[in-house]
């Protein structure tokens, strides 16, 4: 019988010092040729035994290869320049110095696949892989070539299907796309932002997700967030679009936000990875805090259909911080279980 409650993480978790500077976005790697490879498959290793000693019930990689959710991806496609960089302003917030696009976008080979299946040789458990979502992509560097953001981001979906179709054959469950952008730009999303989506997940028969969420613990976002008032309806303007889609399970934040619960009616009838912790902060939940908005959730989602969860990932955060919030997680959907007698 398939668990209930099964309990993740968003995708990020910690780097280990050897590899690369700790609690630090876009951290540079400490190893370089084949002693990276293989740091970075050592680092796999001790990322999947630290999610089950958690006892987390559906496993990811941490992002351990990747120097950023983003940009790792972009780096293994054709038409990006990355050495003459230019500065953005990421979603409409702070500035980066970001990849140039300067000739057609293609895909000459895989990208994660290669760490999926590593990965599933290492465990029985359901693995889920997070790819950026189109829409953010496009936000995350400097178009000089499409000068069209949809067009752009009907190129990045391209190319995500096939890795995607790619994972998924190396066994992944679950293929999560990351979609921050979606809080941010509600006329683009209604626009392109949701078909590109759906044909980035075309054709595929393992479950799809989306995060959507309001970033990492950045001072950038912390200040963001401060000017939304006492309740973040963003997700009222979106839900509507992907409880349409096909996509079978949505993100969000559900833990020390201003997100009201009542908006995840929207959303009846997809499963929901509801955030239990929050990634914002050093503090490590009470097991019985993440069994209280469990609790919340179980208001609007059925409970087949409750994926407890991180609010965002934790690569920001010391690796014994995320340790101990991650066993939170677990301890706290197991009184859910009690609870329910299941």
């Amino acid at each position: 019988m398939k668990k209930l409650l099964p309990t993740s993480t968003v995708g990020s978790l910690p780097k280990p010092a050897w590899l690369a500077t700790p609690e630090k976005l876009w951290s540079p790697w400490k190893l370089e040729g084949d002693k990276l490879l293989e740091g970075k498959k050592d680092a796999l290793r001790v990322s999947l035994q630290e999610q089950q000693l958690a006892g987390l019930d559906i496993i990811c990689d941490g992002e351990q290869t990747r120097q950023h959710f983003v940009t790792t991806f972009i780096e293994h496609l054709s038409g990006v320049d990355f050495k003459n960089r230019k500065t953005v302003k990421i979603r409409d917030r702070y500035d980066a110095s970001v990849p140039v696009v300067v000739d057609e976008i293609s895909r000459k080979k895989a990208v994660f696949v290669d760490d999926a299946k590593f990965l599933r040789k290492q465990t029985n458990k359901p693995i889920k892989w997070a790819l950026p979502g189109p829409m953010t992509m496009v936000d995350t560097l400097y178009d000089n070539h499409y000068k069209s953001r949809e067009k752009l981001a009907w190129e990045f979906a391209k190319v995500l299907n096939e890795e995607a179709r790619e994972l998924q054959d190396a066994g992944v469950d679950i293929i999560q796309f990351d979609e921050p952008a979606f809080n941010v730009f509600f006329e683009e999303v209604k626009d392109w932002g949701m078909p590109t989506l759906e044909r980035a997940i075309e054709g595929l028969h393992c479950e799809t997700a989306i995060h959507i969420c309001y970033g990492y613990g950045i001072k950038a976002n912390n200040d963001w967030k401060k000017t939304l008032g006492s309740k973040w309806r963003q997700y009222e303007e979106i839900f509507p679009k992907i409880q349409k889609s096909n996509i079978d399970i949505v993100s969000l934040e559900c833990h020390n936000s201003n997100v009201p619960f009542n908006l995840l009616e929207l959303i009846r009838g997809k499963k929901v990875m509801a955030g239990a912790i929050d990634v914002a902060t050093n503090i490590i939940e009470t097991r019985e805090e993440v069994a209280h908005t469990l609790r919340k959730a179980l208001k609007f989602v059925d409970i087949e259909n409750l994926y407890p969860c991180t609010n965002c990932g934790m690569a920001p955060l010391s690796r014994n911080v995320a340790k101990s919030k991650l066993n939170a997680l677990s301890k706290g959907a197991e009184i859910i279980r009690k609870e329910l007698g299941i």
